[in-house]
């Protein structure tokens, strides 16, 4: 039962939201909720009742909403209130792989698409508009369609190569590295930059980057000069939005991403493991996961992936993190192959972790301010942090107990082979890295509830509870 007036004060508005003029979206008892304007009514009563939310939803393209006519909101009186669908946990398109990004801007082209057919049309064309569940890419805005109006050009052009087109070109003909910049210009990368960032033969060889980012590019830089009246003489007929959509549709679905070697490709066959001890730790973190009995995992570093799907089979919905592109990159298309709805594979360092962004810093949001994990997996991660890293074991406890409530973690011996290598090009100058120290330094967050020594191997897991 749902209040008959509600103070927005005892709710959260999301600061991700205060931009749209058209309304905003605030969570209350966690749910989460979007608040309409009365100036988009009419659009969105058109969305509703022209069949296009029905047409989306049924392909599975957009979030469910339902509509709350109950719930109002002090302050908003006017506003129409409706109940979006959750998502397991929010991310952003720099934590996306190449194919990630690639989906949601086919998914947005779709959408546009079947838009028109309905006589409505996107107004923008933000890269986060779309979230993923697990593998399965899905529009969350439902505010951003607006009436179609004959030869009007698409207002969100520009920001759809932003968002979509100029990073796919720059991963795939520069360097995957560059997704990176997404973090940089929140509103997608300038057109202009990505131009001086392409190789040439980029542009030869794809007339899409030509026509879309470099001419696109030198037309804004024209159209800065161009007073308003001017533009809106632009016309742009249906028959050759609908082409100017398949054109891009054509460019993006081209792109690839560089085959590349990674040698954490390999880790799985690659590492001081024997057989046994393989098979010992499976079991051993199936059994805890089976007494934690978590919600939500992450799985942090988690490298091929083969550890999240262990972790799938114990929980609801598991978060995998790792900061390698093509661990992420094949690890999304083996779960997008599959129909895996239940992990979702992100790219991200936990040595540099996704800051706050945005206006206040409060826009864009941390891992730790978006979601809690129930337990968190960091298997043959503690040296990458501690040696590799120079990370101290108390910053990474203190860390890993803001995370989550429950923790598997590995500890891997210094006579470890994998870190012999790591110490090859380096001096060892971390005597500290001892069991004991780490045990003293995470026993100051967390209860150590079992411990056990993988066969053959040093390696030790420990199942720990947060104080």
């Amino acid at each position: 039962m749902f209040p008959s007036n509600q103070d927005i004060s005892s709710s959260t508005i999301e600061p991700g939201s205060f931009r749209d003029p058209s309304g905003f979206i605030f969570t209350f008892e966690e749910e989460i909720y979007r608040a309409i304007a009365p100036s988009y009514f009419e659009h969105f009563s058109l969305f509703t009742n022209s069949g296009l939310y029905k047409s989306l939803l049924e392909k599975k393209l957009i979030i469910e909403h339902v509509d709350k006519e109950k719930f109002l909101v002090n302050g908003f009186p006017e506003y129409k209130i409706i109940k979006a669908k959750q998502i397991p946990f929010v991310s952003y398109p720099y934590e996306w792989s190449f194919s990630q990004l690639k989906d949601a801007a086919l998914l947005t082209l779709e959408i546009q698409k079947e838009s028109l057919k309905h006589q409505m049309i996107l107004k923008d064309a933000s890269a986060y508009n779309v979230q993923f569940n697990g593998s399965q890419p899905v529009f969350i805005d439902t505010l951003s369609f607006e009436k179609y109006k004959e030869c009007e050009p698409w207002k969100a052009y520009g920001q759809f190569c932003r968002h979509f087109l100029a990073p796919l070109a720059l991963m795939s003909y520069t360097s995957v590295e560059l997704s990176k910049l997404l973090a940089d210009y929140i509103d997608g990368i300038p057109l202009e930059l990505a131009s001086l960032l392409l190789p040439r033969r980029a542009k030869f060889l794809n007339s899409g980057i030509a026509m879309h980012i470099a001419v696109h590019a030198r037309m804004e830089k024209n159209y800065s000069s161009t007073n308003s009246a001017q533009r809106s003489k632009i016309n742009l007929p249906k028959k050759k939005l609908l082409a100017l959509l398949q054109h891009l549709e054509e460019c993006i679905s081209g792109l690839q991403l560089k085959k590349r070697k990674s040698s954490w490709l390999s880790y799985n066959s690659d590492n001081s493991y024997s057989k046994e001890a393989v098979q010992h730790k499976e079991k051993t973190i199936s059994n805890w996961l089976k007494k934690i009995k978590p919600e939500m995992v992450w799985d942090v570093g988690c490298n091929t992936g083969k550890f999240s799907l262990l972790a799938s089979n114990h929980s609801d919905y598991v978060l995998a993190m790792d900061a390698d592109d093509y661990c992420m990159e094949n690890f999304y298309c083996e779960l997008k192959k599959a129909g895996n709805k239940k992990i979702l594979p992100l790219k991200i360092d936990l040595s540099n972790p996704s800051p706050s962004l945005g206006w206040a810093n409060e826009e864009r949001k941390n891992i730790s301010q978006r979601g809690k994990a129930d337990a968190l997996l960091a298997l043959a991660l503690l040296h990458h942090l501690r040696i590799g890293n120079n990370v101290p074991f108390a910053h990474i406890a203190n860390y890993f107990s803001v995370l989550a409530q429950n923790l598997i973690i590995e500890f891997i011996p210094k006579d470890d082979g994998m870190i012999h290598k790591m110490l090859k090009t380096r001096e060892d100058i971390f005597s500290d890295y001892t069991e004991e120290n780490f045990r003293n330094a995470f026993e100051t967050y967390f209860t150590i509830h079992e411990r056990e020594a993988l066969h053959d191997s040093g390696r030790i897991l420990y199942l720990m509870n947060k104080k």
